[in-house]
Formats: C-alpha cells, sequence, structure tokens
C-alpha cells in the first residue's frame, strides 16, 4: 500500500473514533459506517483486506493489548465458562452454522459450509472489549467476553485448517483435526510459557524506561511468529505471555509503566479505529465477483445466515450456563448465581470483526487439481454480511438492552470503599515504615522534608476517603475534586511562567522541558481519572 492512502486511512479512522466519544454511538459502529461510506466515495482507493498483514501484524498487538489489561485472578476464577464459550462454542458454531449454510444454499459442498461456519464462528476481541468499556457491563460478564474473545479465535482458525485442508484435497478427519486442535492449543500454551520467563528477567532488568517500552512493543510479535514457526497456536501463546506479564507488572519500575500505558493506549487507540474502517472498506471487494448470487438470493442467504449465527448462540449459551450448575454442587457452592439477564446478554453481545474476515480472505483460489475453491466469493459475502450485521444490530441494540433489563453495573461505591480501605492498610504499613527509617541517624532529614513525607502519606490515605463524603454545595464537587482543581490551577500559574522566562530568554528549552516534566509529574500524581473514562 501506499504511504498516502495508509496515512489518509489511520487519519480519517483517528478522527472518527475520536468524535465517536462525544456520541452516544460506539466508536466500532461510527467507523464500520464510514467505511461503508468512504468505500463508494470517487477518489478512495482499494483496500484489500490482506491475511498476511492482518493475522501476523494486527492480531497480536491487539490481543496484546486487551489480555496484559485483563485480570489473570478473575480469568482464572472464570476459567470454566471462558473455556465453554472459547472452545465448545466455537466448534458447536462451526458445526451449526456450517450445516445451516449446507442446507439453506444449494450447490454449497459440505465442506466449503464447514469452512464458512468455522470463519464467522469467533466474536471479535477488539469488538467484545470495546463494548464491554462503553457500556460499563458487570465484572464478571466483562471477564467471561473479553476471556471468550481472548482464546476463540485459535479454536477457529484450527478448525478453518482442518476444514479448509478437507476442501483443497489434502486430506483431513475427525480425529486428525482433534489431534491439530490439541497440539496448536499446548504448543501455544508452551510456547507463552516459554517466553514469559525470559521476557519477564528482561523487563526486570533493562534500567531505560526507553528499551523496555520498545521490548514491549516487540513481544507479542515475537510471541505470535515464535508458536507459528512450530506450528503451535501464536493466539495462545501471545495471551499467555500477555497475562503473565500483566500479572507481574507491579515489578517493573515507575516510568515503565508509566510510558507503556500511554504507548500502548495509543496503539490499541489506532489499531482498533483503522481495524473497523478496514471492515467498512471491503464491501466493494466482497461484492466482486459475487456472480450467480446476486440480489434476492444474496440478501436471503445473508438473513438466514445471520439469524443462525445469532440462534446458534443462544442455543448454547443457556444451558453452558445453567446445566454446570444444576448438576455440580461444588459449582453452585463455589460460584456466585445470577439471574437469567447475564446469559441474556453474553448471547447478544457476541459481534463478529475483522479476524473473520482477514481468514475469509485467506482462503485459497484454487484447490488440487486447478478447479476454483467452491462458491470462495459467496463465503467472503456472507462473512462480510455477518459481522456488519452483528456489529450493527447488536451493537446498536445491546446499550437499550442493558437499560432495559437494569442489569446492574459496577457498583462504584463499593469499589471506592474497597479502595479507600486498602490504600488506609497500605498507608498504615508505609506510615510504619517511615517512622523506622527516621529514627535511624542515617536516614536524618530536616523537619520540614520529614513533615512533607507525613503530608503526602496523609494526603494519599485521605483522597479516596473524600470521594465517598459530602459534596461541596456550591461547585458539587467533593473535597478531592477540589483539591486536584486547585492543584491543576497552581501548576498551571508556574507553566506559565516558565514559558515566559523561556520567551524571556532567561532559561533554554532544555531547562524548560526538564521544569515542565516535574510540573507533569505533580500534576499526575494529584489527578485521578473519573471512574469508566478511558
Amino acid at each position: 500500500m501506499e504511504v498516502l492512502p495508509l496515512v489518509a486511512l489511520v487519519a480519517g479512522s483517528a478522527a472518527i473514533a475520536g468524535a465517536a466519544r462525544r456520541t452516544p454511538v460506539p466508536a466500532p459502529l461510527l467507523l464500520v459506517a464510514a467505511g461503508l461510506l468512504a468505500a463508494y466515495v470517487p477518489g478512495v482507493p482499494d483496500y484489500t483486506l490482506d491475511p498476511h498483514i492482518v493475522l501476523p501484524l494486527l492480531l497480536p498487538p491487539l490481543l496484546y493489548t486487551a489480555a496484559v489489561d485483563s485480570s489473570y485472578l478473575d480469568l482464572r476464577a472464570n476459567v470454566r465458562p471462558v473455556a465453554l464459550l472459547s472452545v465448545g462454542y466455537v466448534l458447536f458454531a462451526t458445526l451449526v452454522v456450517g450445516y445451516a449454510a449446507y442446507l439453506i444454499i444449494p450447490g454449497l459442498p459440505l465442506t466449503a459450509a464447514l469452512v464458512l461456519g468455522a470463519v464467522i464462528a469467533p466474536p471479535d476481541a477488539v469488538a467484545a472489549t470495546a463494548v464491554a468499556r462503553k457500556l460499563g457491563l458487570p465484572s464478571r460478564v466483562t471477564t467471561i467476553l473479553q476471556g471468550e474473545s481472548l482464546v476463540n479465535d485459535a479454536t477457529a482458525i484450527t478448525a478453518f485448517k482442518v476444514a479448509l485442508a478437507a476442501v483443497v484435497g489434502e486430506g483431513a478427519d475427525w480425529g486428525g483435526g482433534i489431534v491439530e486442535f490439541l497440539l496448536a492449543s499446548v504448543g501455544g500454551v508452551g510456547v507463552g510459557l516459554l517466553l514469559m520467563v525470559p521476557l519477564h528477567w528482561l523487563r526486570t532488568h533493562l534500567k531505560e524506561a526507553l528499551l523496555q517500552n520498545t521490548l514491549s512493543l516487540l513481544i507479542p510479535f515475537v510471541a505470535y511468529a515464535a508458536a507459528e514457526r512450530v506450528h503451535a497456536s501464536g493466539v495462545l501463546a501471545v495471551v499467555v505471555v500477555a497475562l503473565s506479564l500483566g500479572h507481574r507488572a507491579w515489578q517493573v519500575d515507575f516510568a515503565t509503566r508509566l510510558q507503556e500505558a500511554a504507548v500502548w493506549k495509543m496503539v490499541a487507540f489506532i489499531l482498533e479505529s483503522v481495524v473497523f474502517a478496514l471492515i467498512g472498506l471491503q464491501l466493494p471487494v466482497v461484492l466482486e465477483g459475487l456472480g450467480a448470487y446476486e440480489g434476492l438470493d444474496a440478501a436471503w442467504y445473508a438473513t438466514a445466515l445471520f439469524v443462525a449465527v445469532v440462534v446458534a448462540r443462544f442455543v448454547w449459551v443457556f444451558p453452558a450456563s445453567y446445566l454446570p450448575r444444576a448438576l455440580s454442587s461444588r459449582i453452585r457452592e463455589r460460584e456466585p448465581g445470577f439471574s437469567w439477564t447475564s446469559p441474556l446478554i453474553v448471547g447478544w453481545a457476541g459481534m463478529r470483526g475483522v479476524v473473520s474476515l482477514a481468514v475469509a480472505f485467506s482462503i485459497p483460489l484454487t484447490v488440487d487439481g486447478g478447479e476454483d475453491f467452491p462458491e470462495r466469493n459467496l463465503i467472503l459475502f456472507l462473512t462480510f454480511t455477518t459481522v456488519i450485521g452483528t456489529l450493527v444490530v447488536q451493537g446498536l441494540t445491546l446499550p437499550p438492552l442493558i437499560r432495559l433489563l437494569r442489569l446492574p453495573g459496577r457498583d462504584a461505591r463499593a469499589e471506592t470503599l474497597a479502595e479507600a480501605q486498602a490504600q488506609s492498610e497500605a498507608s498504615r504499613a508505609a506510615e510504619q515504615r517511615l517512622d523506622e527509617l527516621l529514627a535511624d541517624e542515617r536516614n536524618a532529614l530536616p523537619r520540614p522534608l520529614a513533615d512533607r513525607l507525613h503530608t503526602v502519606l496523609e494526603r494519599r490515605r485521605n483522597a479516596v476517603w473524600e470521594r465517598l463524603g459530602p459534596v461541596n454545595e456550591v461547585t458539587g464537587e467533593s473535597a478531592d475534586d477540589t483539591y486536584r482543581r486547585l492543584s491543576a490551577e497552581m501548576i498551571g500559574a508556574e507553566r506559565a511562567v516558565f514559558v515566559e522566562l523561556r520567551d524571556q530568554r532567561r532559561i533554554d528549552d532544555e531547562m524548560l522541558r526538564t521544569l515542565l516534566r516535574r510540573l507533569d509529574l505533580e500534576e499526575a500524581a494529584a489527578y485521578r481519572a473519573a471512574p469508566g473514562s478511558g
């Protein structure tokens, strides 16, 4: 791809995603809609989705940033529902949706139909994470959706390879498919486990934040490529490494964590924006060569397959939610109960995304013997319509459905109380340690500096409790809000003076940058983003 179209794609996607933050419509939907419209604007180049780029270059960082922000402990606590969705449901959907396509579409071979089923079986990690962040779903529902979307690509890609081998004539059977799936899964996890130890060692021993963050950007590509090199699941390798590094991120120095959070937030924003815009831009490419299936026939097949995808998810989700609890008293004792609304939301949150399209575009043009791959263009078209249908129909209706069901969101007050109690315990330990250190004559400090350490500690301890206290009747602010606002005003006044001194040539630009960075760190320490903000 030429440089200018690529720059235009990234800039346009970022602008639309930024504008979406000011609207109630989720950014993925606006990006897809913009891509659909832009596809037919004169002068807009064709953006063909190349699976050789999407799978090894876009998928690893998207998986990594989603997994590193996930909770290893929460995923482990919900391993059963996550596994039932990410493995069981994907295989179930591959078979059910594939067989439905075989029955609906005349002349579509069963093997090709199963290829289609595997392609559209997995809900998308990017879509699930974006929706969960936007809607503020309950923590357990969010964990299950994120956990499913992190692992299900590995299941779907393996199922796709098995079905594809049967179509192209390379030979495949169910026994061989199960063995291949197990080898890919175990191999991917094994590669991740092997890599996470040296990678974590490097992260903790590199002394410069820039080097550590350069390593951080390389990690998902290294893990994916290493696993794929030995014919294992690159998806699982990335997820295992990311979960491990995220779980132990506290062992990395503060400068690395600050930079890493900012860098990956930017990378995720750009990649997610581009991915959803690319989905919409694929329409002209998909419609080319549709041939005999144009018009009402194509619309009927697309509608029927969309319904099959939606129904199949509900057919799996509700039994998978209730049967284990009904059959095992241990599960009933260990796991909290839930109402029927949670499985309903999980069932309706099965949006498909760019991975399905990328895998579909990787279908070869011909089979062994030189014949055309059976109905390849139709498979591309149905994958596209299913992705668009789930993003638009389910993405638009999920927020009002959650409001209609009155699904309880995160308990902000309970979370703030837990944070305050944790901070209080940590502050007591820090205060005890400070007293021990100051009692040693080697750590003697002038009284004002010692008092400053105590003041900072007290401020940190009280800040969370103040968010639970009464608000100012005039401004509507808590004491913590007022403190942060006044602190920002003071820092702003200092910053203006530093700039004026630079303009008067009383200090140089290098000193200005040093002084501004000090103020930036102080402002960052005083500022706390509101719950739910990005």
